[in-house]
């Protein structure tokens, strides 16, 4: 099975491509795309990327089987957050300069009008069904829940932010995920030693994970949907919470300064980035040490409840501060041969480099 890795690395302002082949992992290609690149990239099923340039008001668009930027669509100011609606035809960009969320219609790449949310939107979720979007508002402190049902009758005028999710004062939520049952979400909060917890059926606070530290950048899922991962960037460490009781089990010691998290389901494997930009640590050769890279942890034969479980690991090296990674299926994909050639082709703005 062969599937990427790509690394969203900020201050190189690149994509990095890593191809995993078997147990063998290679670089493929440096995308260079626009300035100050964030959050991972998100992907269509035919193989079309997405990922926000934050120093200037663009999405750029890449394609999975060239590996290559094929055009950059504005949008608000500061873009962050992205998420793909199900049905593939809309985007959703949270603009966290113009405290905006972007709808992006992803035929024709121009967006289509902006909804105003909280001051500073950052990282997202949508439904599986596509009604509606969960979106962490930083610098408010609450999660925004937008009615997306309008979109399925390509109506974008009738989306509109309904509910705000109060999650506690002052811990500036930056991501959030949703659980493998999508009953419950994650919320990932840079201030504040907790994970707030949200029943999707009632969007209410049930429950607050207390971990170590604050400083937590991002959440992912084991397979079997008996633990959240949570990177705490302040202190190296992922943490592993047990979804039964929204207790830590223990902590898994990852690279410097980790931010976003990636599992690939089929063998297990957590790909985590290790942006390290400010963040002190010590060396230590038993646990990992590389900054701007990506940490690669097996975690398929670990007993995550057991704190003196030994987790494999080894690392990655990609651009200056990658910020966010995501893992795309190469063999998974439905691509079209000259679909990409085509829609550039017909591109009115060119990618400006």
């Amino acid at each position: 099975m062969t599937v990427e890795i790509y690394s969203t690395d900020t201050d190189s302002g690149q994509i990095s491509v890593i191809r995993k082949e078997g147990s063998t992992y290679r670089t493929v290609k440096e995308i260079p795309i626009g300035n100050a690149p964030r959050g991972g990239v998100k992907f269509t099923r035919d193989g079309r990327g997405f990922v926000s340039n934050t120093s200037a008001n663009t999405v750029s668009e890449l394609d999975a089987l060239s590996h290559r930027e094929v055009t950059r669509i504005t949008v608000g100011f500061g873009p962050r957050g992205l998420g793909v609606v199900p049905g593939e035809h809309y985007l959703l960009v949270s603009n966290s300069g113009s405290n905006t969320v972007s709808i992006v219609d992803l035929e024709t790449r121009q967006e289509l009008r902006q909804v105003a949310v909280g001051r500073d939107p950052r990282h997202m979720m949508i439904t599986a069904d596509g009604t509606a979007a969960y979106i962490c508002v930083w610098g408010s402190s609450y999660i925004a829940k937008l009615d997306l049902t309008g979109l399925a009758e390509g109506k974008p005028e009738l989306v509109r932010e309904t509910t705000r999710i109060q999650i506690g004062e002052n811990l500036h939520p930056y991501s959030l995920n949703f659980d493998r049952t999508g009953t419950r979400a994650l919320v990932a909060c840079n201030t504040g030693a907790v994970v707030p917890v949200i029943d999707l059926a009632t969007d209410t606070v049930i429950a607050k994970a207390e971990t170590e530290i604050d400083g937590c950048r991002a959440i992912a899922f084991t397979p079997d949907n008996k633990f959240a991962l949570a990177t705490l960037e302040r202190n190296n460490t992922i943490a592993v919470i047990d979804l039964a009781t929204y207790r830590v089990t223990r902590s898994i010691r990852t690279g410097p300064g980790p931010r976003g998290i990636a599992i690939d389901d089929a063998d297990e494997t957590l790909y985590v980035s290790a942006f390290a930009r400010n963040t002190q640590f010590e060396p230590d050769h038993d646990h990992p040490q590389m900054a701007h890279s990506v940490t690669v942890h097996n975690i398929k034969d670990v007993d995550l409840a057991d704190a003196d479980a030994t987790v494999p690991f080894e690392e990655l090296p990609v651009g200056f501060g990658p910020c966010s990674v995501a893992v795309f299926n190469t063999e998974r994909a439905s691509f079209a041969a000259d679909k990409v050639d085509t829609a550039v082709a017909n591109l009115v703005t060119p990618v400006v480099s």
